[in-house]
């Protein structure tokens, strides 16, 4: 009962932060917005948890940060984990490993999908001929290339293909990967949530 009752108030707690961590990730977006106190208290609130994972240069690619997206991760989990021990009094080390394997999945499943977005959208611009050399296509261009040329290089191995051809065989082969990877983690999840321990 004590128990339930304090995995039930970290889990809010964690639930609360998990919002602020959110709140920050988004005002950074915008680097001039001004708030004032408030912004100042939730910075020092929250940029000490943030600021640990942006220390991993295995995080970032580019000009893009994943780091954020993995310390939300860490807060999932130990809210999920809090939960489950809030209204069933126990948990096994099957059923942490299966939210373990989804919360991962999950942080994979959302660049899985930034990225097949990013890839439709090129697809959609350069079919359209709009102007390629817009700084936005740039950023754009940084985040697809290394996958694509990584992509392009495995299936096409030393041949040379158009930067559409490149582009649709990136998109469709990442759209194939979540599509399995989605059902493979849905099964091992279940096995690992029957585990006895």
């Amino acid at each position: 009962m004590v128990l339930s009752i304090i995995a039930r108030v970290l889990s809010a707690v964690i639930s609360v932060y998990f919002f602020l961590c959110v709140m920050r990730v988004i005002i950074s977006w915008v680097p001039q917005l001004e708030l004032g106190r408030g912004g100042e208290i939730l910075k020092r609130t929250v940029d000490p948890y943030l600021g640990f994972f942006s220390r991993f240069p295995s995080l970032r690619s580019g000009t893009f940060d994943f780091s954020p997206i993995v310390a939300l991760a860490i807060l999932v989990l130990a809210g999920q984990i809090l939960k489950t021990l809030a209204f069933a009094g126990h948990i096994s080390i099957g059923v942490i490993l299966a939210m373990l394997l989804g919360i991962a999945w999950s942080a994979v499943a959302f660049v899985l999908t930034f990225f097949s977005v990013c890839a439709l959208i090129r697809i959609i611009a350069y079919a359209a001929r709009w102007n390629s050399l817009h700084p936005l296509w740039r950023v754009v261009d940084s985040f697809l290339n290394p996958v694509l040329y990584r992509i392009n290089r495995l299936i096409y191995r030393n041949r040379i293909v158009n930067y559409l051809q490149g582009l649709i065989t990136g998109f469709v082969l990442v759209v194939l990967l979540q599509v399995a990877g989605s059902r493979l983690v849905a099964l091992l999840a279940s096995l690992l949530a029957g585990l006895p321990f």
